[in-house]
C-alpha cells in the first residue's frame, strides 16, 4: 500500500525510514508546508512526489494511508483535511489533545468507513504481547501494583514547553505510562489522584498519578520533561517481580521470582519499532476495519478521558480549548 507522510520533522523522519525498509507498504508522497522542506525530505528518503502543501497531499487519491506527523495541536485539524478528502489515518500520539476532539475524528471516520488509528507504538510491538503471556503464565502470583514512569530532559523543547502547543510532560510521556497500566491492569478504574508541577509558562513539567482499580490493584506513575529517568515498568505479584526495560520501547523483559530464579526475555529485532504500528494499520484497511484491535478507538477515547481529567485537576488548560 502507498504511504503518505504529512509533516516533515524528526518523527516523520524515523517513519520515513521505516517504511522504506518495509516490505509491505511503499513511501509515495509526503507534504510539509514548505514546498522547499517537502523536496528536500521526498530527496533525502527518495519519495516519489513531495507536496508544499498538506492540502495537496490528503488530496492525493493514489495514497492509502496518511501518518500525521504534527504537533500535538495540529492533529485535530490535520487528522480532519485527511478524513474529509477520504485518506485512511494513522496519527502520531497523544492522537488529539482531549477527548472532544477525539470523539469528533473517530466519528467522522466512522462515518465515512475510513480507517484512523493511533501511531502509539508501544501498544504494537511484540514485547507487549510477551508481557501479556508472561503475566497469563501465572509466574509471579497473584498481581497486588505496578510502576512505571517515563522522563527525558527535554523541557527546552519548543513544542512542549508552551501552552499554544498543547506542551507539558503528561500528552507527551505521561500518555505512555496511562496505556502501560491499561494495558496491564485493564480499564476498570476505581479512581485517580495526582499531582505536577509546572513550568513558567503554565505546563506540566512533571508530574505523579496513582490509579486505583476496582480489583484493589494500584498503579504508580509518574512522567517528567525535566529530567532523564530509568524509563522502567514494574510488576509485582506474590511470587515474584516483572521487570519492563523502558516503556516506551522495550529493551527486554526480566521476571525475578522470589526463590532467586531469575528468567530473561529479549526483544526481536526490529526495523525502529515504528513497523508494527503500520503493519496494523495496513491490516485493518486492508480488511475494511475502521480501528486497530491492538488500540481500538474505544482505547484511544479513554486514555484520552483520563489526561483531560488530570488536567482539570492541574488547572490546565490550552488557549485554543
Amino acid at each position: 500500500m502507498n504511504i503518505g507522510i504529512l509533516g516533515a520533522g524528526n518523527i516523520a523522519r524515523k517513519m520515513a525510514h521505516t517504511v522504506n525498509a518495509m516490505e509491505d507498504a511503499t513511501l509515495a508522497a509526503v507534504g510539509s508546508r514548505s514546498n522547499e522542506k517537502a523536496q528536500a525530505f521526498a530527496k533525502e528518503f527518495g519519495i516519489p512526489k513531495a507536496y508544499g502543501s498538506y492540502e495537496e497531499l490528503a488530496a492525493d487519491s493514489s495514497i492509502d494511508l496518511i501518518y500525521v506527523a504534527t504537533p500535538h495541536s495540529r492533529h485535530f485539524e490535520d487528522c480532519q483535511l485527511c478524513l474529509n478528502n477520504g485518506r485512511n489515518v494513522l496519527c502520531e500520539k497523544p492522537f488529539t489533545v482531549n477527548a472532544k476532539q477525539a470523539k469528533q475524528l473517530i466519528g467522522l471516520a466512522e462515518s465515512r468507513g475510513l480507517f484512523i488509528g493511533e501511531a502509539i507504538w508501544t501498544r504494537f510491538l511484540p514485547m507487549r504481547f510477551k508481557l501479556d503471556e508472561i503475566i497469563a503464565s501465572g509466574a509471579i502470583g497473584n498481581i497486588t501494583s505496578l510502576t512505571a514512569n517515563l522522563g527525558y530532559a527535554i523541557s527546552d523543547t519548543e513544542r512542549l514547553k508552551k501552552p499554544e502547543l498543547a506542551g507539558g510532560a503528561l500528552l507527551d510521556l505521561g500518555v505512555y505510562t496511562i496505556n502501560f497500566a491499561r494495558m496491564v491492569f485493564g480499564a476498570d478504574i476505581a479512581d485517580i489522584c495526582s499531582s505536577c508541577s509546572k513550568n513558567e509558562y503554565g505546563v506540566d513539567l512533571h508530574n505523579s498519578v496513582i490509579i486505583r482499580f476496582k480489583d484493589g490493584k494500584t498503579a504508580i506513575l509518574h512522567s517528567n520533561m525535566d529530567s532523564n529517568t530509568d524509563n522502567r515498568g514494574m510488576i509485582y505479584g506474590d511470587k515474584g517481580r516483572i521487570e519492563f526495560h523502558n516503556i516506551n520501547n522495550c529493551e527486554g523483559i526480566t521476571v525475578t521470582l522470589n526463590d532467586g530464579t531469575v528468567t530473561k526475555y529479549e526483544t526481536p529485532a526490529q526495523i525502529t519499532g515504528f513497523e508494527y504500528e503500520v503493519q496494523a494499520a495496513l491490516l485493518a484497511i486492508a480488511n475494511s476495519e475502521t480501528e486497530c484491535a491492538e488500540m481500538p478507538h474505544s482505547e484511544i477515547i479513554a486514555v484520552t478521558e483520563i489526561m483531560d481529567a488530570l488536567r482539570k485537576e492541574w488547572g490546565i488548560a490550552y488557549p485554543f480549548e
